[in-house]
């Protein structure tokens, strides 16, 4: 099968899934809060100023900040997706690498740096503060429980960096205006939404793949060799 095909279906089943497990939607809010702090990051490298993020209860998040006009908010705007299709990837290399614990603890920080510098109040206070605490519950359970509730994480991340991409190509066609970064960079470069969308859906579905095969390499690599498992027969004399 193509390896793309493979992808794509195995996105889907892992999307359905994934949505039968309770309070799945709440930690959705995860790619949210990595694609807003991808755009804060790369407001502070080109210089600018990041006065606020918001992350509200419907997943969507706003990032408020003061830049130099030109390149500067292109990167800027370019950032959120990329930023959340590369945390996919990430969470599949340290489930690769059998990294899970230091995983958690790295995706708490950033919720607690998120807390710290841009999340003011509102509803995404409460979110990351109880993101951070339930972190530490399965970060001190360990063991399969601890596995389970990481790769759950990194399927929900990898199934939104595809999604989000995907509904902003269809409010690009419904109305350009609402597209969010995709109308954003259609104002600073004259290249359609349409086409921005288009071109983070690809970087998304790119990533997905990498992802995605970390994930199937190391599922393999768990699976005990047959030759092992059969004993070998010894002819008789």
């Amino acid at each position: 099968m193509n390896k793309w095909i493979k992808a794509l279906l195995f996105l889907l089943g892992a999307a359905f899934l994934t949505r039968l497990i309770p309070f799945s939607d709440w930690f959705r809010m995860l790619d949210t809060m990595v694609h807003e702090l991808g755009h804060a990051v790369a407001t502070l490298l080109v210089s600018g100023r990041v006065l606020r993020i918001e992350l509200n209860p419907d997943h969507s998040g706003v990032t408020y900040s003061m830049l130099a006009s030109g390149w500067s908010q292109i990167v800027v705007s370019l950032a959120g997706y990329i930023s959340a299709s590369l945390f996919a990837i990430g969470l599949f290399y340290g489930y690769a690498k059998q990294k899970q614990a230091l995983g958690l603890a790295v995706i708490s920080a950033m919720a607690l740096a998120t807390i710290l510098f841009f999340v003011r109040s509102g509803y995404g206070v409460g979110w990351l503060i109880g993101f951070i605490l339930i972190n530490a519950v399965f970060y001190y359970i360990g063991g399969k429980i601890r596995n389970f509730y990481y790769l759950l994480l990194a399927f929900l991340c990898l199934e939104e960096s595809v999604m989000g991409p995907m509904i902003l190509l269809q409010r690009s066609v419904i109305d350009p205006r609402q597209a969010g970064d995709a109308a954003n960079l259609a104002d600073l470069t004259l290249v359609p939404a349409l086409v921005w969308s288009m071109i983070f859906i690809v970087i998304s579905l790119w990533c997905a793949l990498f992802a995605l095969q970390l994930y199937w390499k190391r599922d393999r690599a768990a699976r005990p060799n047959r030759s092992e498992m059969t004993p070998r027969m010894r002819s008789g004399l």
